[in-house]
């Protein structure tokens, strides 16, 4: 029976992974910040671990003789504003748990054999034209310099011998959270369409492909590094907002500016504002089927 240990377990992602590792007859240890009173569970294969994803603690025994360590810890890019306050939080949230995690493997007597580390396309900046593989080099933006940060820290494993997957993940598509559950309400009030230009790229993934890939490379030997989790489909801001109109049979004719966006958001806007035309190159060369390759199929199947 393998043994995970998932950092970030609580995010719509990690519970969705968390579930699906406990029905494949994993046993998953969870780290986390709540006290032990606030926890319950009746899964025979699931445990927790008290940290507070900053210092070494008790928490670090379950790393010792892991299979794997996936970590999916850092606060919500997308909540508010980034303040200086904002950002360096965004920044502690991602890289002091990351370190904690690595510093936890080198002093294991039995070493996991691999690391899974959240990353997300924001890496490559924004980018006008031209397909971006997993070769393409970060942006010089604040989400390009904080994944880039974030990925260097993960990387750090690979000088105890663990093989680390850095996972560079697009627009989650769900319907219960993240980006597409917002995206929802404005076009049920006849309200809908692009943000911005809406000729900026819009890189998604299914959430069940999502699951399905960061399940795919835990268990690829022959994968490392960088790993882009979007679909093989290219699609524009414009694109996205018309099917996901046609899809919930309401109009996509609201544009909302970028200007208006940045007075509202900051530069929090360019999460929206900016783009990248991803292609999961790794995934695809590596025999990786997408069960939802295109965006119509997608939303089809998640808003049914």
């Amino acid at each position: 029976m393998l043994k995970i240990v998932i950092a970030g377990a609580t995010g719509f992602i990690g519970q969705k992974l968390t579930s699906r590792l406990l029905d494949s007859q994993t046993y998953v240890v969870v780290l986390t910040r709540k006290p032990a009173s606030g926890r319950t569970t009746k899964h025979a294969r699931l445990s927790y671990g008290q940290w507070d994803g900053k210092t070494q603690g008790d928490w670090t025994q379950h790393i010792d003789g892991a299979d794997a360590v996936v970590n999916l810890s850092g606060q919500s890019v997308a909540s508010r504003r980034w303040s200086k306050t904002r950002k360096q939080q965004l920044y502690s949230s991602r890289i002091d748990s990351t370190n904690a995690l690595v510093e936890a493997i080198g002093a294991s007597r039995v070493k996991p054999s691999v690391l899974l580390n959240a990353s997300a396309v924001g890496y490559y900046g924004h980018i006008e034209q031209g397909a971006v593989t997993e070769e393409h080099q970060p942006g010089n933006d604040f989400l390009g310099r904080l994944c880039a940060d974030w990925e260097s820290a993960a990387l750090a494993a690979r000088a105890f011998g663990v093989r680390v997957v850095l996972l560079r993940t697009g627009i989650v598509l769900d319907p219960e959270g993240g980006a597409l559950q917002r995206m929802i309400f404005p076009f049920k009030l006849f309200a809908g369409g692009p943000l911005g230009s809406g000729e900026q790229w819009f890189p998604w993934i299914h959430e069940e492909d999502e699951i399905r890939a960061i399940l795919y490379t835990l268990e690829r030997s022959s994968l490392s590094g960088p790993v882009n989790l979007s679909a093989s489909e290219s699609t524009t801001m414009r694109e996205f907002s018309n099917a996901l109109g046609s899809a919930l049979h309401r109009p996509s004719a609201l544009r909302i500016p970028a200007f208006m966006l940045r007075f509202l958001l900051g530069e929090m806007a360019d999460v929206v504002l900016s783009g990248q035309q991803v292609v999961p190159q790794k995934l695809m060369k590596d025999g990786f089927e997408f069960r939802f390759p295109t965006l119509p199929g997608a939303l089809a199947d998640l808003l049914r």
